[in-house]
This record gives C-alpha cells, sequence and structure tokens, in this order.
C-alpha cells in the first residue's frame, strides 16, 4: 500500500510541475463553457451526508467529474469510517490537494500514474525510494526548488 501511495504524491507533485510550466498559448475559454456539467449520478443532491461531508472538497467541480470518477470517489467515502485516524487525515489532504488541481494537472497525474504502473514493480519501487532519499537529502531551498510553482486558478490557495 504504502508504494502505491508514494506513487501516486509523485505523480501528483510531477503533474502539478508539469502544469505549472509554460505551454503553447491555446484560445481562452470563459470558465462558464470551460467546465463542463455532466449529468451523472451520483449527482450531489443523492449523496448521504457522510459522504457529503467526506467529500466535501470535491463539492465544486462535482458535477464536472466522470461518471467513473465519481464512483470512484464513493466507493472511498464508503471506506472512510473504517479507515485509521491517520488514513482519514491521509484521503483528506489527498482529496484537497487534488481538488486544487486543473483539469489539465489531473489528467498528467492519471497519465503519469499509468506510466508508473506499467514499469515493473520492483524496478519503480527501488527506483520511487532512491528518488525519495535524494529528495530528502536535498537542503530545504533545494526541496523549494522543486515545489509545483503557485497557481493562479482562484480554486487554488495561496501559500
Amino acid at each position: 500500500m504504502m508504494p502505491r501511495a508514494l506513487l501516486a504524491v509523485l505523480a501528483l507533485c510531477v503533474a502539478a510541475a508539469a502544469g505549472a510550466q509554460p505551454g503553447p498559448e491555446a484560445p481562452k475559454k470563459p470558465a462558464a463553457k470551460a467546465a463542463k456539467k455532466i449529468n451523472a449520478r451520483p449527482a450531489w443532491a443523492e449523496l448521504t451526508a457522510g459522504q457529503q461531508q467526506v467529500l466535501a472538497p470535491l463539492r465544486a467541480d462535482w458535477d464536472t467529474l466522470e461518471p467513473e470518477r465519481r464512483q470512484k470517489w464513493v466507493a472511498i467515502a464508503k471506506r472512510y469510517p473504517q479507515m485509521t485516524a491517520q488514513e482519514q487525515e491521509r484521503v483528506t489532504r489527498r482529496m484537497q490537494a487534488w481538488a486544487r488541481l486543473t483539469p489539465e494537472q489531473r489528467r498528467q497525474a492519471r497519465e503519469n500514474y499509468k506510466q508508473l504502473a506499467k514499469l515493473p514493480r520492483e524496478s519503480h519501487n527501488k527506483n520511487l525510494r532512491e528518488h525519495w532519499v535524494e529528495y530528502q537529502a536535498l537542503p530545504p531551498h533545494e526541496r523549494q526548488s522543486h515545489a509545483p510553482a503557485l497557481s493562479l486558478d482562484p480554486r487554488r490557495p495561496k501559500h
């Protein structure tokens, strides 16, 4: 479980960094048009009060989530009460981080995860551990240089 969690965190970090880098300029759409509303189940109102509480960080984006994604989040919310306090805290932190990502950063994180999942397990576990040890050995100012840049996205908190 721990290696998968590290992979997910690494994928999120890489996606955040990739999303922060300038890319080719695309025509900008108004925010209302950019966020498509998907008529999928379960709708936010159909979730139980407990599920809504667990999934609160995703509320603003819930209407734009694809049905498969909603089902995955609902499954996590169902498992949440059986998790330890530490696991619940980790899930909440990750959900908040996920909610702050732009759609492009989310797409990139999923793609990164798919690529990492294709590697032989022994290989990426070892490489991930090695990279993590290298990162931990960096002085704080160098670690900061690897952090994702601040976003101008109003949904993302300012650091």
